[in-house]
């Protein structure tokens, strides 16, 4: 059975991780992905290189997608995305408005071409406001956006990124792929009527912070201000800020004694418990058999006779943990239905049995590198199955697209030959 997007055409003009996760997410769930590249190559493809035009993320956020080399910046090229946006349901693009306008490859333009397409654009900060020109990258929305105070992290008075993964691109790209699932179903719905779509870093990280992004006017109103009020202040005398921080952290202080959501070391490793809520709490004391006085009725939780009892519940609790193994207590708890879990390294998961019987894993081919293992498509599919596809070596498909949209092969080669293609 082919996916649940067979027969839409997606035409990619994007590089680094945010619009090509998209892309690779409607590839995944079968869409026709035409990934359009300078003859040089996206610029993600140099990064952790393993063969001089091939990087491991390039390859994470591209598979599934045919690659095409195009240098946009020769007039050659303004027919052939004409005749990419006549065939194309979607465009995904996460050029600056600028650049995309020098380009030709801007929603005005296109959609003078194609009225039906749905243009989907990712962005930085959106389009508007003080920060609309500014570049940004992970690590700059992680900032920003607050993530990275908000994490609590930090070493010398610096907050710590999150530097395992891109997690805002990663958001960013999926909000943008199922924005797109969402406009193809209102195109069926209006008759057939395309419409521009934008996803930004800022708004997907916004929406990362979860809880932390929730104001109750009627509670939170005053407390806000008092804290943006003296931020402001500090920062207009110059405090340094390892100082201001410190003072933000004073503010948001938490009392000692979180022995139910966080990591344990054990006599031969490190696990992992997560008991969100007072039932799960009490199963975890029932298990390592201590007692929680914080639970008594009517006991003042902000006291100071908490907070001390807090901080040696967790001494307690960490001196127990280091009694037994981790298998030992995995077992343990898991009888008891706590959650919990073994701390692993990615390494450890190519492999597993919980990622292979899931198949959250597949292999997928690489041209020049034979079989590469990666992460499988997010979710599975009864009826229409998602397929994870090849990994493109640049311009692979360059030749059989120009094909398709109707050049014949003499002016492939002098396509090439000017260094108008690879």
């Amino acid at each position: 059975m082919p996916g649940p997007l067979h027969g839409i055409n997606v035409v990619e003009f994007s590089t680094m991780i945010a619009t090509p996760t998209a892309g690779m997410l409607l590839a995944d769930m079968g869409a026709s992905v035409i990934k359009v590249e300078p003859p040089w190559g996206d610029l993600w493809r140099y990064a952790q290189a393993v063969l001089p035009t091939d990087g491991r993320p390039f390859m994470a956020y591209n598979r599934g997608k045919r690659s095409m080399t195009l240098d946009l910046t020769r007039p050659e090229a303004a027919d052939v995305v004409r005749r990419l946006t006549e065939q194309a349901d979607v465009i995904l693009a996460n050029n600056r408005p600028d650049v995309a306008g020098r380009l030709g490859i801007d929603y005005e333009t296109l959609s003078a071409i194609n009225p039906a397409i749905i243009y989907c654009e990712g962005s930085a900060f959106g389009h508007e406001g003080p920060d609309a020109y500014r570049p940004g990258y992970d690590i700059i929305i992680q900032a920003m956006s607050g993530i990275a105070t908000a994490e609590g992290k930090v070493v010398n008075g610096v907050p710590e990124q999150i530097v395992a993964s891109p997690l805002v691109d990663s958001a960013c790209g999926l909000a943008q792929a199922w924005a797109v699932c969402g406009a193809l179903f209102a195109k069926e719905r209006n008759g057939g009527k395309g419409q521009k779509l934008e996803a930004s870093l800022l708004g997907a990280s916004l929406l990362m912070l979860g809880m932390r992004f929730v104001r109750i006017d009627s509670l939170d109103l005053g407390p806000h201000r008092e804290v943006r009020e003296s931020v402001d202040a500090m920062r207009s005398a110059g405090t340094p800020y390892p100082d201001l921080l410190e003072v933000y952290q004073a503010q948001h202080f938490q009392s000692p004694g979180n022995i139910y959501y966080r990591f344990f070391q054990t006599a031969d490793g490190m696990l992992v418990v997560g008991c969100l809520n007072a039932a799960l709490r009490l199963k975890l004391l029932d298990v390592i058999g201590l007692h929680d006085i914080r639970f008594d009725e009517g006991y003042d939780q902000h006291s100071q006779e908490a907070a001390d009892f807090g901080a040696q519940l967790m001494t307690d609790a960490e001196a127990i943990f280091r009694a037994k193994t981790n298998n030992e207590w995995l077992a343990l708890l898991d009888a008891a239905g706590v959650p919990a879990g073994p701390v692993r390294f990615v390494e450890e998961l190519f492999d597993h049995p919980q990622v292979e019987a899931n198949n959250f894993a597949v292999d997928v081919n690489h041209r020049d590198l034979g079989n590469v293992r990666m992460a499988g498509p997010l979710v599975s599919f009864s009826d229409t199955p998602l397929q994870a596809g090849d990994l493109p070596a640049l311009g692979e498909h360059t030749d059989t697209v120009l094909t398709e949209l109707g050049y014949p092969p003499d002016v492939v080669t002098q396509w090439r030959e000017s260094d108008v293609i690879l």
